[in-house]
């Protein structure tokens, strides 16, 4: 994982949340849906990063993905905030 990667998971997750809810407006609404929305693109980026390295086996799947999701939802979830 790079902090990259997490802050353009993040964002996208962000701009994501804003085309979902139809506003741009600060909610905590919008922030859960930003969250969420964060942690699904993360995990989906730190899927394809997992499946780049299957050689290694499954088990380097969860200590990419789950550290992306998480910091890719932090950091949706702070831009939401400041919109």
């Amino acid at each position: 994982m790079t902090i990259e990667k997490a802050l353009l998971a993040g964002k996208a997750g962000n701009e994501l949340s804003k085309k979902i809810t139809g506003t741009s407006e600060v909610s905590a609404g919008r922030t859960a849906v930003a969250v969420g929305a964060g942690a699904l693109t993360g995990s989906v980026m730190g899927g394809a990063i997992a499946i780049s390295v299957t050689t290694v086996g499954a088990t380097v799947a969860a200590p990419v993905v789950i550290p992306l999701a998480v910091a890719s939802a932090v950091f949706a979830g702070v831009c939401s905030l400041f919109d």
